[in-house]
């Protein structure tokens, strides 16, 4: 047995009497790789992006890596004579310094030290992961915690998704070929769509077209005042999408949705009502004939296996909702999420905040979640009091209700207005004819239509769209050429 093996024992692992290899441990490879780096630091490289000092089980591993990775990063030479003085204060001092020299001298042959690295890597989240099991068992057995078991659960959810993506989360910066490989990549997606798009499809043409569908990574603000159709926007753009998805289409994506004001059956009702053509005020009050029926459970049965989740938790905490989508993008690769809406989700803590504040770390807690996920997220959010006040209630970017940080964190800001909400609470004195015809005149022409207002996009120019809005079905869709020219 060689040496440096011998002296494994002189700084052996602290467990339990007879459980040394209780845990996943490789020694040998410990020692090969550091012994292989004393030797020559230029292989350092390959693993100092993702092997981390704490990632070795040996405390004196740990520290001779670290005072390595501190050499190498200085631009020093890091070998047993010039580590000797870094460990001049240890308590062993002198057996470290026998221990570079017989790991140095021992590392006679070419091993490949990033996957050595790896394994030792490996070997760590093993380690986590039996750590974190007898976590969960001893929390579990604990009654007297204030934590309730909810809470418990999303806390072990976290953990585990934080382990998944570790690795990922330690990524390298791209060299710029790398990432320019990826933004022609992206091109050429657009290039061979037939409708020109890059992200996840809104499923309204004018929308997609202006925006190249929606984009991973970026948080989009849909905001507007009560009666807009805030939701019934949303849930268009979700039900597309994800009937996109269902046929195979590469803009197609499986969608999460948060609904904190609405419960899941009214959702899933106002969705077959849009999709059925069926009055969902009708279905509620079971006032169907028995056509409008079977059309209403065809639908259903045809829409059944779509990749859409909805989830209608009240007073979501930002946290529990980061948990709930990691879940559901590592289990079923969810693409798209939509929050209905924004002012509803709380940061989980009590007082001591101010709403501003508190809509501000949430605004960027969810620009945070699309990027870490790279998926879009859409955040529905009310609007200010303020658009009452003008004349011209067309929304703006100042109006965005407590914005602190909103307006900043978005990628992409859109709003809803519909004039004949406003125009059928105009309705002039009959008798002033020539007011009344104008009147009557334009409430005809903005009759089911409603704008979406582009008030910003990194990606591309601001701008209004006009679709048709059905208000019996509470659905949007594709406003026709024709009444787009007329307008």
């Amino acid at each position: 047995m060689s040496s440096v093996v011998d002296l494994k024992q002189t700084f052996a692992v602290t467990t339990a009497e007879g459980q040394e290899n209780s845990v996943p441990y490789n020694p040998e490879a410990e020692q090969l790789l550091l012994g292989t780096l004393l030797y020559n630091n230029a292989p350092f490289e390959k693993t100092s992006e993702f092997l981390k000092p704490d990632h070795f089980v040996n405390p004196v591993h740990q520290q001779i890596y670290t005072a390595i990775q501190r050499y190498v990063e200085r631009g020093h030479v890091a070998d047993p004579i010039t580590l000797k003085g870094y460990f001049t204060q240890h308590p062993d001092a002198e057996q470290i310094s026998s221990y570079l020299v017989s790991l140095a001298t021992n590392a006679h042959q070419i091993i490949d030290v990033e996957h050595y690295g790896r394994i030792i890597y490996d070997l760590s989240l093993r380690r986590q992961l039996i750590a974190l099991g007898s976590e969960v068992v001893v929390e579990a057995r604990r009654i007297d915690t204030e934590k309730t078991t909810d809470e418990q659960i999303t806390d072990i959810e976290q953990k585990l998704f934080y382990l998944a993506t570790q690795q990922d989360s330690q990524r390298a910066a791209l060299p710029f070929k790398a990432a320019l490989t990826e933004a022609i990549n992206t091109a050429k997606k657009a290039f061979q769509s037939d409708r020109k798009i890059v992200g996840v499809t809104s499923g309204l043409k004018s929308v997609d077209d202006y925006l190249g569908g929606f984009h991973n990574s970026d948080l989009v603000i849909l905001a507007g005042r009560p009666s807009m159709g805030k939701t019934a926007l949303a849930t268009t753009i979700a039900f597309n999408s994800a009937k996109a998805h269902l046929e195979k289409r590469v803009e197609g994506a499986g969608v999460l949705f948060f609904s904190l004001e609405m419960s899941a059956e009214q959702l899933a009702t106002r969705l077959l009502a849009a999709e059925s053509q069926v009055s969902s005020e009708k279905i509620r009050r079971g006032e169907l004939t028995s056509a409008s029926f079977e059309r209403f459970i065809e639908v259903s049965r045809e829409l059944e296996n779509m990749n859409l989740f909805i989830d209608d938790t009240p007073a979501l905490s930002v946290s529990s909702l980061r948990s709930r989508a990691r879940r559901l993008k590592r289990q079923h690769n969810i693409g798209f999420i939509i929050i209905d809406y924004l002012q509803l989700l709380t940061t989980g803590r009590h007082g001591g905040d101010n709403r501003v504040n508190e809509i501000s770390e949430i605004s960027r807690s969810l620009k945070a979640i699309a990027k870490e996920l790279s998926v879009p997220i859409i955040a529905l959010s009310q609007l200010s009091r303020a658009v009452e006040q003008r004349d011209d209630k067309r929304p703006q970017l100042s109006d965005l209700r407590e914005s602190g940080s909103i307006e900043q964190d978005a990628d992409v800001v859109l709003f809803v207005y519909r004039e004949e909400y406003y125009l059928a609470r105009k309705e002039p004195n009959i008798e002033d004819v020539k007011k009344y015809n104008e009147w009557t005149d334009r409430l005809q022409k903005v009759a089911s239509t409603a704008e979406v207002i582009i008030g910003k996009q990194r990606h591309g120019p601001v701008g209004t769209v006009r679709l048709h809005f059905d208000g019996r079905f509470t659905r949007f869709s594709n406003l026709d050429q024709t009444y787009q020219e007329v307008y």
